[in-house]
Formats: C-alpha cells, structure tokens, sequence
C-alpha cells in the first residue's frame, strides 16, 4: 500500500527519515524520506546494491551524517514522489525485546481484566491493589522485558491476519526504539546514546493464550500469545532520535474503525526508555537494528470487552512518527 497523498504534509517530525520500500514489483530497498513526501534510493546514493537500513544503523554516527547531507538536496532528480511505492516494515532487527506491564492505567487495566476466577474482590479493591503494585514498581523494582520473534513483523499497512485458533485477538499500541549502537551493560545516563530512532509498533496480542491454563505455575507464554506472523505491524518510518524532542512526551492514539480506543501519552510510562534500553542490556547485547518495544497504553480491547474481528481496521499513530492502518484478515481454515 502507497502512502496517501493527503497524509503526505504530515509525516513525521524532523527534515527526513528512513523507510524500507519496494515497487509494485520490485525488491525491498532502503530509502531517505523528505517530510515533503519524496523517496531517494539510497542503494544508488550509497554505491551499494546490496545496501539495507540495518547496514545504516551498523555504521550510525557516519550514515547519519551522509544522510543529512542528502535531505539538504532533497530537490535533485534522483528523488521520486512516495506513492510510487509501497512502504514496508522500516527494519529488520535481529533481535526484539519487548516490554510488558509498562504504562500504569495499563496493569491496573489488565490486573482486573485477567484477575483469578476464584478472586471474588470487588473491582474497586482488585484497582487499588494493583495502584499499589504500579507505584512500588517505579520505585523499587526493575522493568519487565521478554523477547519476541522478527517474523512476527509485517508493514505498516498490511493486512494482519487472524490465525484461526486466537480466540481473543487484541491490539496493543507501543513507541518501538531502533538501536543504533551495540549496547552491552549500559548505564541508564549512557543508554539514548545508543538509540538511532523510533517508530511505531502494534504489538498483538492474543489474550487468550497470554497464560498456560494447563501448567499455572510456569505464567504467561509469549510465544503463542504474540508471535504468529503478521502480530506486529511496525513503521511506517524509522525517524532519527535528534528529531524527538522527549520520547517521555509523545501521545499514541489508536483507533479501531475509526473509534478512539487508545489515547495516552508516554508519560504514563513506569520505566522510560533510557531505564528500559539499560535493562535490556545487562542481560544482552542489544545490536544495531534491534528492537525495544516499551509497553502499551490503557484500552486495549479486554478493557473495552471488544476484540479484534474479521473485517476491522486499526489506525495507529505516535507523535511525530506518522500513522500506520492495517486491516485484520480471518485466517482461512483448511
């Protein structure tokens, strides 16, 4: 799907950004977005046939200064209009780290929905409970993060389809980071030096499958409950971190046919992305082109009492990062 020419005066914040795009039928190839809605292939502008946005992020601090470079001249011919092409997925990361249990109003959201058939409290109880809990985590305790599957990854306006055997389909909007620099045992101080930029993530979830009814006591399953292909539809551009002004201050809105469903700022976020992006790498060396997902807002679909159908259509946006539509695809039974 192209870009509509009516979303093009509004793209992204910043002068340009990078996109992964392909002709109708065409290979994938990376490519400097102007804010003006013009594409230049930067296979061409780097003398690398075999170029991708991941090779980009590898070699950051001197890409993005060529890149710049190239936004000064973006009038010269080697620009397109961008809807000549389709847009896809900004990257592929190798690895996706993914946080859970990140915006307050979130948890105590999902604390109730998912409270214990044997828990018979009232809801204003079970609520406060989980206040508490929210309150103590930001204080004393370290963030959530699992990891998910790449191919799991789709584009910003493909159809998402269903798999027969999710019950309970739901959408979960996040800021995604883009790392640019290997991060190994960072400092919470040093981790945005290590952010190339962000862009937009719909982490799906399938609610039903979040935890093993067989086995209690080994909790949730990630693997079943996030990453059937097509679950995270990411991008549409990969905007550079000097042209967000304060990840912690930028609204995501989601609406499903075009109902307001999320409406929430990242300041409702527990762990920020720099205590996030320090996490993730005690443990692991987070790698140009990875991925840290950083939660998703309050009203999802559990608390609606509303999940995702056949048919429905998602519109996604973040401050400054643009807009992704995607439409849900029953899953044919064979």
């Amino acid at each position: 799907m192209s870009v509509k020419p009516e979303a093009a005066s509004a793209l992204f914040s910043g002068r340009f950004a990078l996109a992964t795009l392909s002709a109708p039928d065409g290979p994938a190839f990376p490519a400097l977005v102007t804010a003006d809605a013009r594409v230049l292939d930067l296979r061409s502008a780097f003398s690398d046939e075999h170029l991708t946005v991941r090779a980009l992020l590898e070699d950051w601090d001197r890409a993005l200064g060529r890149l710049s470079a190239l936004a000064d001249d973006h009038g010269s011919p080697g620009y397109r209009p961008l809807a000549d092409f389709r847009v896809r997925a900004p990257v592929e990361p190798r690895q996706v780290f993914q946080s859970g249990a990140n915006y307050r109003q979130h948890v105590i959201d999902l604390h109730v929905a998912h409270r214990d058939p044997a828990d018979d409290r009232p809801e204003e109880e079970r609520r406060a409970e989980a206040a508490e809990i929210m309150d103590r985590r930001a204080a004393e305790d370290l963030p959530y993060v699992f990891i998910g599957l790449p191919s799991a990854i789709t584009g910003p306006y493909d159809d998402v389809v269903l798999p027969d055997w999710a019950e309970k389909p739901d959408w979960e909007l996040e800021l995604a980071v883009v790392i640019g620099r290997p991060a190994h045992r960072v400092s919470v101080e040093e981790a945005l030096d290590h952010v190339a930029g962000y862009t937009i993530a719909n982490d799906l979830t399938d609610r039903a499958t979040v935890f093993r009814r067989d086995m209690p006591q080994i909790g949730t399953d990630w693997l079943r409950s996030k990453n059937a292909p097509g679950f995270t539809p990411l991008g549409p551009w990969l905007v550079p971190a000097e042209s967000v002004t304060d990840p912690g201050d930028l609204r995501l809105v989601l609406r499903l046919n075009g109902e307001t469903m999320q409406d929430e700022s990242t300041k409702d976020m527990i762990f920020d992305v720099a205590r996030l992006v320090s996490y993730a790498s005690q443990s692991a060396e987070l790698l140009p082109g990875d991925l840290v997902l950083t939660g998703s807002p309050a009203g999802n679909g559990m608390h609606w009492g509303r999940l995702l159908r056949d048919g429905d259509v998602m519109d996604a946006s973040v401050t400054g990062l643009g807009a992704q539509r995607t439409r849900c695809v029953a899953e044919v039974t064979r």
